[in-house]
């Protein structure tokens, strides 16, 4: 367990007993893995872990497109106050509705943005997105039918925009929070398959994304945070390829705090040679340096410019609250 983990139990156990937002029942300690944990909610209020703003909406957009949330119950997120997915809908989710806001944010992160686009629904900020098509030949449940949020890989939200040059483009986003990984090799499920028989053929292709001369073999892939790195990066290429949404261009931006110093240690030892961080050891290898962003959530959202957007104000106070490592500099 990391140690930003640790302290963030401690500063959103905090913010719930002392921060105006949460109702006086949802302040007790909720259930978690069979325990009691005070950095979590009661289940029955596990909904308030969303802001206020977009409570309702986030809900029910999830419902309406069949998207789990990750330990969810009853169609209400995680009670977990640090769990990453909730985390990435309070930040991401008030941007739906928000185009002008969201085209700034991108722009910080580096991309030519000359005018957002709705990707789904008329929100231009969609959510567990796994692609039209199963192009990873992943494993579909009997009912044939494939989950967003479970079972699949799933970029944890998605944008789709038209550049400055024309071309339009669109970004999956992988959020991260409070992880961190261990060196444990998941080559081999529990089920017993070997996953580099699920993943080979995207590999072994001439226009895989990846830079194979740099790496000692598949197997070097399948460590966490890499494993979802490659398979994000799998998605984003087939979508590329199949001209998914109309887009020129499919790339990952990935967002993770800089405070969480745990979760840029290089997991796989076949890899340390090519980088001192996850993050920066993915830039080497992903073949096309466009196609892949890593920004810091701090530098992405720190000085964000909301007071030029007042329909984010109460989000904004909100965010620095809950967040407050955001845009404390100590």
């Amino acid at each position: 367990m990391g140690k930003f983990l640790e302290d963030e139990k401690g500063r959103q156990t905090a913010f719930k007993h002392h921060l105006p937002y949460f109702t006086v029942n949802a302040r007790h300690d909720g259930i978690y893995k069979g325990r009691p944990r005070p950095f979590c909610l009661p289940a029955e209020h596990a909904e308030e872990n969303l802001f206020t703003g977009i409570r309702g909406a986030a809900i029910g957009y999830f419902a309406r497109h069949r998207i789990n949330w990750h330990e969810g119950q009853n169609g209400a997120p995680s009670n977990h106050l640090c769990s990453s997915q909730v985390c990435c809908v309070n930040f991401l989710f008030p941007f739906a509705h928000q185009p002008e806001a969201l085209a700034v944010l991108l722009r910080r992160a580096g991309y030519p943005v000359g005018r957002m686009l709705p990707i789904e629904a008329g929100q231009y900020v969609t959510f567990e997105w796994i692609g039209a098509m199963n192009y990873l030949g992943e494993r579909i449940s009997r009912n044939g039918q494939r989950t967003r949020g479970a079972n699949f890989t799933s970029a944890d939200a998605a944008v789709l925009f038209e550049r400055i040059d024309g071309r339009r483009q669109a970004i999956l986003i992988e959020w991260k929070y409070t992880e961190s990984y261990g060196s444990t090799p998941l080559q081999i499920a529990t089920s017993g398959a070997d996953r580099t028989a699920i993943y080979r053929h995207l590999y072994d292709r001439a226009d895989c994304p990846l830079d194979k001369a740099l790496l000692p073999g598949f197997e070097a892939l399948f460590y966490e945070p890499f494993y979802q790195l490659m398979r994000q990066q799998f998605l984003a290429h087939e979508m590329e390829r199949a001209r998914e949404l109309g887009a020129n261009l499919v790339g990952v931006l990935h967002i993770a705090p800089a405070r969480n110093a745990d979760f840029r240690r290089v997991t796989s030892l076949a890899l340390r040679g090519l980088g001192d961080s996850a993050t920066g050891v993915w830039q080497r290898l992903v073949r096309t340096s466009d196609r892949f962003a890593s920004v810091h959530t701090e530098d992405l959202f720190g000085h964000f410019p909301a007071d030029d957007f007042p329909p984010l104000a109460d989000w904004w106070t909100y965010i620095r609250q809950r967040y407050a490592w955001l845009t404390d500099p100590s």
